[in-house]
């Protein structure tokens, strides 16, 4: 309860409180500050996956902006030999603004990535937001087969029905590739799932339709049951590892991401940094009150 408390009323607080919480989790506001980070993830053996925060904008003067800093991001990420892909929220383009303006714009930093044979990950969002995202992921797997890439949450009721409905796309040479995450927006019960042991349930069910399927599944979670849960799967259904990798946010679980590595699986951190780390960071603490603890303590507690 007392955790709860504290996670509702921090989004209220000043910014420079909020960030004794965030700071370990946003690898800071500067694409130097985010390619020191990856840098360092990269020399543990791990991949990463960078993302520019600043979604769900009021105007297309910030989608223009959003658009020519991933571009200097792929630039500047290729320059420096970063292990890593990209990943992008759509509505930081204009997804509710102009659709079209928000594709062409994505397409734009997909093209470039391309162009290094990078990848991008389109994140989901909320459910608003689902079917033009599914759209806009067609449209780029048409013409970008290798590079492109969506999440899915498996809390939503509708997620299954979609990705057999997205099997379409799917063949040996260019298979589809998605990010496979438990969901963290607030969505009402007639669409989302609730409570934790459902929702892991369908997490489950949805990851062994995507691996028996031959489907590329990025195995996004904190969730030390759905780890051991997804490697039970894995083993049992002989998936070779070339076909899946665990994926964690910066900061998070730490010593569950190593031991994840320590069984010779491959692992990548979602490296997320920039000048709106403020609703990034409350949307975490809201979906894990428990962080509300690490943030009292180390407002008292030193070193």
């Amino acid at each position: 309860m007392f955790n709860k408390l504290i996670a509702g009323l921090l989004p209220h607080f000043p910014k420079k409180f909020v960030w004794v919480f965030s700071k370990k989790y946003i690898a800071g506001e500067t694409i130097a500050e985010a390619i020191a980070a990856s840098k360092a993830l990269n020399e543990n053996n791990m991949s990463v996956t960078v993302d520019l925060l600043g979604e769900f904008i009021t105007n297309l003067d910030q989608a223009r902006h959003s658009k020519e800093e991933y571009l200097e991001i792929i630039d500047r990420f290729e320059g420096d030999k970063i292990e890593g892909t990209y990943s992008l929220k759509p509505t930081s383009f204009g997804l509710l603004l102009d659709e079209d303006v928000c594709y062409q714009h994505i397409r734009e930093i997909v093209q470039k990535a391309a162009s290094y044979d990078r990848f991008v990950r389109i994140d989901m969002e909320d459910s608003k937001c689902v079917d033009l995202e599914i759209e806009l992921f067609r449209k780029l797997k048409a013409e970008f087969p290798k590079n492109v890439g969506l999440v899915v949450q498996a809390y939503l009721k509708r997620t299954l029905k979609d990705l057999e409905d997205l099997m379409d796309l799917h063949t040996e040479e260019t298979p589809v590739n998605y990010r496979l995450c438990k969901g963290i927006y607030v969505e009402p019960k007639e669409i989302a799932y609730k409570q934790y042991e459902e929702i892991n349930e369908h997490y489950l069910e949805d990851l062994e339709y995507l691996l028996k399927n031959k489907v590329h599944v990025g195995i996004a979670t904190h969730d030390k049951k759905l780890v051991d849960g997804a490697i039970k799967i894995i083993k049992e259904n002989n998936i070779p590892n070339e076909q899946f990798e665990f994926q964690m946010l910066y900061g998070v679980t730490p010593e569950l991401r190593q031991q994840v590595l320590d069984k010779g699986y491959k692992m990548r951190v979602y490296v997320p940094y920039g000048k709106d780390w403020f609703g990034y960071s409350t949307r975490r603490l809201k979906e894990n009150p428990k962080m509300a603890n690490h943030i009292i303590k180390s407002l008292f507690v030193k070193g």
